[in-house]
């Protein structure tokens, strides 16, 4: 992915060029049309002022000094006789007070059309401007050129007048319009461009110091950016900072998880030890409890296995589960457990209940549940298993007959090595957690409570 820097150069060098060829062009049009009204306004100003310089019945001496105001050095006025011949004139070379006197012509003719007077620029051995035929302005070609003419019709003399400017000078005009606020532009854009590099590396510079912030950091250094930022990277910072909260929680998790279970796979492997030590000296039952020294070992590191799972992976893909089958199934992998200590697994009139979810999942849920009933209510007890199918979900309940749970620990006994029970029974502490785990991935609510005759009573409701 492109950067930013480069991104936003790119972007607005081609902007700024953009916009200068737009101001431009803009410039040429608004100077074209603006021009031209100029030029026709000085057009029908000077036309009535040359209309008014001539005399209310003109003679052949006025036309001649007329003539003789118009001529240009090298490019001498026409003067036309009575019967349509040239009339030469014994006169001095003109004199040109500008250069772009040449582009400007003039004409007279009578109503006949018959030229009486034609100025330089209108006339040459190939073709001259012709008479004009109604009063007003327009544009007219003479050869390869175009001019902007006005003319104007004097009824008393009997006269007609135009006047007009080559298109040539009105472009000349425009062009030079154009290139002057051109050129500013092009040597000015050099240092806009700098200027705008430097603003954007200057723009860039809180994202850049934000970026030190996190790079610089360890797993040691997790608390809150406290850095200055613009209101545009105040999101960006407060959500590094809730990343870098859940993080330290996570890793706190990890490491409070590593020392629980290391403290944990330490107390067996230290109570084998000590039997396997008392096995060798010749003491009888030293091995049965060495034996079921490793049974709690492995536990443990199934348990630690499953709940590994449950927080690295989401939940499988769902499909159907029959409850009614699971639990019954169950209770038949449970019996050796149960009967072991003279216990009853009561499956309540089960109904015929589906429900999504993965079937893996929920049983290692559920079995849970059971084997926690099981090993916390007293020998000849009975452990009872309902299940309903209510207007809101199914619920599955697991009631037991054993000491149940103060209220105060209620709160606590899904935290991963927590043990608020009775010492003496075998466990890990992590079964609770697993529960709650998979519950939260199934979308299944999970409650305990303290029943009133004794015992817990563990209520997985779905929805």
């Amino acid at each position: 992915m492109m950067s930013i820097r480069r991104y936003l150069f790119r972007t607005l060098a081609l902007t700024l060029t953009l916009v200068t060829i737009l101001s431009v062009i803009a410039a040429w049009l608004i100077s074209q049309n603006e021009l031209e009204e100029i030029l026709d306004a000085q057009l029908a100003i000077t036309g009535r002022g040359l209309m008014s310089m001539l005399p209310a019945e003109p003679e052949a001496e006025d036309y001649e000094r007329l003539a003789q105001w118009m001529d240009q050095r090298k490019a001498s006025t026409r003067l036309y006789a009575e019967s349509g011949a040239v009339r030469s004139l014994d006169q001095a070379d003109g004199q040109t007070f500008h250069h772009e006197e040449r582009k400007v012509g003039f004409g007279l003719w009578n109503d006949a059309g018959k030229p009486l007077l034609i100025g330089p620029g209108w006339h040459d051995a190939k073709a001259q401007m012709t008479a004009p035929v109604e009063q007003g302005f327009r544009w007219r070609s003479l050869e390869a050129s175009r001019w902007r003419v006005f003319a104007l019709h004097d009824d008393s003399r009997g006269l007609w007048l135009q006047i007009g400017i080559e298109r040539e000078f009105l472009s000349d005009i425009i062009e030079r319009i154009a290139l002057n606020q051109l050129w500013p532009m092009v040597l000015l854009m050099p240092l806009c461009l700098l200027l705008v590099l430097r603003h954007i590396r200057r723009g860039l510079t809180p994202i850049r110091r934000l970026s030190e912030q996190v790079e610089h950091r360890d797993s040691g250094d997790l608390g809150e950016i406290l850095l200055d930022v613009p209101d545009e990277l105040r999101g960006l910072r407060g959500a590094l900072n809730d990343f870098l909260k859940r993080l330290k929680a996570a890793l706190e998790k990890e490491r409070r998880f590593t020392a629980d279970a290391a403290h944990e796979l330490r107390t067996p492997l230290a109570a084998m030890k000590i039997h396997l030590d008392n096995a060798i000296a010749g003491e009888s039952n030293a091995l049965p409890k060495a034996r079921q020294g490793v049974e709690r070992l492995q536990r443990v590191v199934e348990q630690l296995l499953v709940l590994a799972r449950v927080d690295r992976h989401s939940s499988a893909a769902h499909e159907q589960v029959d409850l009614r089958a699971l639990l019954q199934d169950l209770a038949a992998e449970l019996w050796p457990l149960a009967q072991a200590r003279n216990q009853i697994i009561e499956l309540v009139d089960l109904p015929h209940v589906f429900v999504a979810g993965n079937a893996t999942e929920i049983g290692i849920m559920v079995r849970n549940l059971m084997d926690n009933a099981l090993r916390y209510s007293r020998d000849n007890s009975t452990v009872h298993v309902t299940l309903e199918s209510a207007s809101s979900g199914p619920i599955l309940c697991i009631l037991d007959s054993g000491p149940g749970i103060a209220e105060s620990h209620l709160n606590r006994v899904s935290e991963r090595f927590h043990r608020a029970s009775d010492s003496s029974v075998t466990g890990s502490g992590l079964g609770l957690s697993i529960v709650t785990a998979m519950a939260r991935q199934q979308g299944v609510s999970l409650s305990l409570s303290n029943r009133s005759q004794g015992g817990l009573c563990a209520r997985l409701a779905w929805s």
